[in-house]
């Protein structure tokens, strides 16, 4: 496993990480989730060197926080544990931003539901401090609190010891330098992958001019770039995957162009002695800007394969084919890039 610091700060976490979203449960994933299975997939990957772990309270409503919780005791300095705040269901307070399993959500970055979320985040990870705590999305109107508020928020939970340092998550290239602005900010999360690739725009290169490590999530686009997607598959109804907005690649034309693609770089999978999950990850962590890898898994077989992509080095003549292949289907994908609306 390969560690790199977190922009300025002295956490060094692994350069894959467990997404935790997947874990949380409930109908976004299609399926009931066995909590045994769950912590067993977060111990497989201490085991395998990761060290770094993505959650949020929105993830099966804390349910995601609380498994996590359940592993770190004990050994709470094995974990670089990162985690969210801004997304409100407890009333109306913050700007409507979607409904989740027929309960409505806000954004809210207002010191008044931060006070509260951080609280019940780490009763949940059974922790006294949080390593990385990030804004889930910007605030936005018609309750838009300023982002010198919320960063001024952010910072006295550090003095008071509760949180070692501020990411943001989901923001426009804008909205990342006002937080830069307005205070110290390490990490920045965002939508990318293979099929995905807008923050090549302007989101990598900022983030690269101010030493800011970067986060991808969403990678893997949900399991359909692991290969185990098939024309055959079928998803619950509620199922992201269904949604042809957010996922128009698992539309039945888009997902044949996206099997063939993949059937093709089975020889490089051969060369390489790896499989299609490992030449994805390690494809996104080679692209310029790219730090950490975060990757969902609900299985220790999941999470092993997923870690061994941080030592898995793919060379010019192979990247240069990817890319080919990737240029041939982008013009094709181009005009269906799902909007930046996906609640994770």
């Amino acid at each position: 496993m390969r560690y790199l610091k977190l922009g300025s700060s002295d956490l060094n976490a692994s350069v894959i990480g467990m997404g935790a979203w997947a874990i949380g449960g409930g109908s976004s994933w299609g399926s009931h989730v066995d909590d045994d299975l769950a912590i067993q997939t977060i111990e497989k990957a201490l085991d395998m060197g990761i060290n770094f772990f993505d959650t949020a309270p929105g993830y099966g409503w804390g349910h995601s926080e609380k498994l996590l919780g359940r592993v770190i005791q004990g050994r709470r300095d094995q974990f670089i544990v990162a985690t969210k705040c801004g997304l409100w269901w407890d009333d109306q307070r913050g700007s409507f931003f979607t409904v989740l399993e027929g309960r409505p959500i806000y954004r809210s970055l207002r010191p008044d539901t931060i006070a509260i979320e951080i609280e019940r985040s780490l009763k949940n990870l059974n922790t006294d401090f949080i390593d990385l705590y990030q804004i889930h999305w910007p605030a936005v109107e018609p309750e838009k609190t300023p982002i010198a508020e919320t960063m001024q928020t952010l910072t006295k939970l550090i003095d008071e010891g509760k949180v070692r340092a501020i990411g943001v998550c989901n923001v426009s290239a804008d909205e990342l330098q006002q937080y830069l602005d307005c205070g110290k900010v390490v990490t920045d999360q965002f939508r990318y992958s293979m099929l995905y690739r807008e923050a090549e725009q302007e989101i990598l290169p900022l983030c690269q001019r101010h030493g800011i490590s970067t986060l991808t999530y969403m990678s893997l686009e949900q399991g359909l770039l692991t290969g185990k997607v098939t024309m055959d598959s079928v998803f619950e109804e509620g199922d992201f995957r269904t949604n042809a907005v957010w996922n128009p690649w698992y539309s039945p034309v888009n997902r044949r162009r996206v099997i063939d693609l993949l059937e093709g770089w089975q020889p490089l999978c051969e060369k390489l002695n790896c499989n299609l999950s490992q030449l994805v990850l390690a494809w996104t962590l080679a692209q310029d800007g790219v730090t950490h890898a975060l990757a969902g898994a609900r299985r220790p077989e999941q999470i092993e394969q997923n870690a061994a992509a941080a030592d898995l080095s793919l060379d010019s003549q192979t990247l240069q084919r990817i890319n080919q292949d990737l240029l041939e289907i982008s013009a094709e994908l181009a005009q269906q890039q799902s909007p930046r609306v996906l609640p994770t």
